[in-house]
């Protein structure tokens, strides 16, 4: 197992370094920020061009068959509705969360990552072409995908409530579960909810995970599994390491009055970036593989 777990505690220790050209205006960016950022906006890029693709398509068809439906006008692309989509999509479950615990969102504290993160989506939006999704980019970029969410999942969601003042809140399983779920997902709930990424006019419509079955994205339950499974490990809250104790004593590894040691912070998060290495590349292997791309014949 430690074979398995070294190198991604070892890429996490090299990858969380703060980098230059950063390090020289005395901010702490790190090598896993830049990445994550980049891939954020690319892929947003990637959504709101298939989007835009489908809408031209369909318009194509519906006066193509000279029909009564009436489809929204593309509206032109502004600088502003992408960075704010994109600022929703990353501190919109902060937004949510952070007032019923009672904290200051981030980005109340500083205006870096904000900043940055526009910077970024103004640098792809300037970009001559991004790759269309397919299986060929999106297997591999699955365990980048799981490294970010990692420490998203286990690193900056979790302090929000163990280190909270309120001992109601900070040794509470549930708060710890409930604030992962919304932290992680409100973002994009919220960009679908008021069509960020469509190509006409800002109108309410039912998000993906309203519609049927849209409880079985992956990013939305992975959230708090991959938090859980953190705080299991780690003992984050009393809860957790009587779970712990339970479950080896089940499996017959322990004792009952034997006290079970915590796992270091740094394996248990390897062992839920591989997880969600797990859940990720399958979702690709699912959305783009060669079953997904092969056309179906019309049987007569």
């Amino acid at each position: 197992m430690s074979l398995l777990l070294s190198p991604v505690v070892e890429i996490y220790r090299l990858a969380l370094q703060p980098v230059a050209p950063f390090t020289w205006f005395g901010l702490s960016l790190s090598t896993l920020d830049v990445v994550a950022a980049v891939r954020l906006c690319v892929a947003l890029r990637q959504i709101r061009e298939k989007l835009w693709r489908d809408h031209v398509e369909k318009t194509k068809t519906v006066r193509s068959e000279k029909t009564a439906v009436t489809l929204p006008e593309v509206e032109e692309r502004s600088f502003v509705r992408d960075a704010a989509a994109v600022l929703l999509v990353v501190y919109g479950g902060e937004a949510v969360t952070c007032p019923a615990l009672a904290i200051p969102p981030s980005f109340m504290l500083s205006g870096v990552v904000p900043a940055f993160y526009t910077v970024v989506q103004a640098a792809v939006d300037k970009l001559p072409s991004v790759p269309i999704p397919s299986y060929e980019n999106e297997v591999p970029l699955a365990a980048l995908d799981a490294l970010t969410r990692a420490y998203l999942l286990c690193n900056l969601i979790p302090p929000m409530v163990t280190a909270h003042a309120s001992p109601a809140i900070n040794s509470n399983p549930w708060t710890l579960l409930i604030t992962s779920l919304f932290t992680a997902n409100a973002g994009f709930f919220f960009t679908n909810l008021f069509s960020f990424f469509q190509p006409y006019a800002l109108t309410l419509t039912t998000p993906t995970e309203f519609l049927p079955y849209g409880w079985t994205t992956t990013d939305l339950w992975c959230a708090p599994l991959i938090t859980a499974l953190y705080a299991f490990l780690t003992h984050a809250q009393p809860f957790w390491a009587d779970a712990h104790h339970v479950a080896l004593g089940w499996l017959g590894q322990t004792s009952t009055a034997e006290k079970v040691a915590a796992v270091d912070a740094e394996t248990a998060r390897a062992v839920c970036a591989l997880v969600l290495a797990g859940l990720f590349t399958t979702r690709a292997a699912k959305n783009f593989g060669p079953a997904k791309a092969t056309p179906k014949t019309k049987v007569q």
